[in-house]
């Protein structure tokens, strides 16, 4: 028997450490070549590593949540055989051309709010929390699929996993619980109360909590708020969807981005970065819009390059391919970069009105609200007024002040108000 110590490999360019996210294997386990043992995280990508021998494990360098230096140990495997240096060098290489094409995790993380982008459209849009059901289909217990740490939250609260209904993948998470929680009033199966929980905060949620952390410790962020009335805009988007053919189904999302798009060149500061170290103030040309997603991974925000040349249907096709593409991971690190300008919506869950923070270093991030309908006074088109039913939807948007005056973001959300109030326009070139 040897004792191979496997030590961190080098696992990007300027990358001094690395934190531990999740182990997969613990003291005592075989592991088998190639096997998934362990994911980390840089500041320049999350990695799976895989080990490059079999054996059983014997120590590990640290708990979650630890930083473990390159080149320091990760954890030592006792194998049945000599394992050569050259071995070694070789599997550690591989590992390094294996998370070459990773999206990096500053790109993911430096996204500030949470939803699909179809959830812009209020009648289409999913809550993120998925739906408990009264009754659902009962499951033998040794079928459920489920981690570890979902089954003894479930055995801690006297749950029964096969009554909880699972997400579509089949697999019960923490979100599927608290469904069945809030269902069932806070109480499991056993009638006892939620255990409190003690999270630590690691990995992707550790690089949210640090740059929105940086978005409002250097960002002036101010937030101006606007009604606008979308009846027409909603009955537009009727007659298209009615006559799309096999064209995708447009929600709320593809009006607003053409509408934002159209308006931007007059504000020209609204679409730009801030390099607040070097002092400069980049305003782009062509608008790459992020807009935010909630996947399993976490937060992710595709962007919709040259958003403004791309008509409705270009854009909803590409709003649906790249919202796929995070949901299920094969994201870029392209198509995760270079914003330039983001719009997060909460859908249905909106509100009447949000103060998002700015996905730093842009210099505004719009978020538009919950569509509800009330009692207005409109036109009779005899010189006097009625009350009608009209559909309205707040639009927000918080700005940095260091760049952004509060007239030109006011000026700027009345454009768009103006636009989306006279739908017919979004159609003129």
């Amino acid at each position: 028997m040897a004792k191979f110590i496997f030590k961190m490999p080098d696992v990007g360019e300027g990358v001094a450490e690395a934190e531990v996210v999740e182990w997969h294997v613990k003291v005592g386990d075989w592991v088998e070549e190639d096997q998934h043992i362990v994911d980390v995280m840089t500041d320049k990508a999350t990695i799976d590593i895989e080990s490059p021998v079999s054996g059983v494990v014997t120590t590990l360098a640290g708990e979650v949540g630890d930083v473990v230096a390159i080149g320091a140990m990760l954890l030592v495997i006792e194998t049945e055989g000599e394992v050569t240096e050259e071995e070694a060098e070789a599997a550690a290489e591989q590992i390094e051309d294996d998370m070459s094409d990773a999206p990096t995790s500053e790109e993911v993380a430096e996204r500030v709010e949470v939803e699909t982008p179809d959830a812009s459209d209020p009648e289409d849009a999913i809550a993120a929390a998925p739906a408990p059901s009264p009754a659902p289909e009962h499951r033998a217990e040794a079928k459920v699929l489920a981690s570890p740490a979902v089954r003894q939250r479930a055995k801690d609260l006297g749950i029964d996993l096969a009554q909880v209904k699972p997400a579509a993948d089949g697999r019960v998470r923490h979100a599927d619980l608290d469904a069945f929680l809030a269902y069932n009033g806070g109480f499991g199966a056993a009638g006892k109360a939620r255990a409190d929980e003690t999270i630590k905060v690691i990995g992707l949620r550790k690089r949210i909590a640090q740059n929105m952390a940086a978005a409002k410790r250097h960002i002036p962020h101010f937030t101006y708020v606007e009604e606008c009335d979308v009846t027409d805009l909603e009955e537009l988007r009727a007659q298209l969807n009615a006559a799309r053919g096999d064209r995708p189904k447009l929600t709320m999302l593809p009006l607003l981005i053409t509408a934002i798009c159209k308006v931007i060149p007059q504000f020209p500061m609204i679409n730009a970065r801030y390099d607040d170290e070097a002092n400069v103030v980049t305003r782009y040309g062509a608008v790459h819009l992020g807009m935010a997603a909630q996947t399993d991974a976490g937060l992710m925000v595709p962007v919709i390059r040259d958003a403004q040349a791309k008509n409705l249907w270009q854009l909803a096709r590409e709003i649906g391919r790249l919202a796929e593409a995070a949901r299920t991971g094969k994201a870029t690190s392209d198509e995760l970069s270079g914003s330039t300008l983001t719009v997060t919506s909460l859908g249905p869950l909106g509100g009447v009105a949000t103060t998002p923070v700015i996905n730093r270093p842009e210099v505004a991030i719009i978020g538009p609200n919950r569509i509800v309908e009330r009692p207005m006074f409109v036109s009779d088109g005899m010189g006097g007024e009625r009350i009608a039913k009209r559909k309205l939807m707040n639009i927000s948007i918080s700005c940095d002040h260091r760049v952004v005056d509060g007239h030109d973001a006011a000026s700027f959300i009345q454009g768009v108000k103006r636009l989306i109030e006279t739908p017919a326009l979004l159609l003129v070139d």
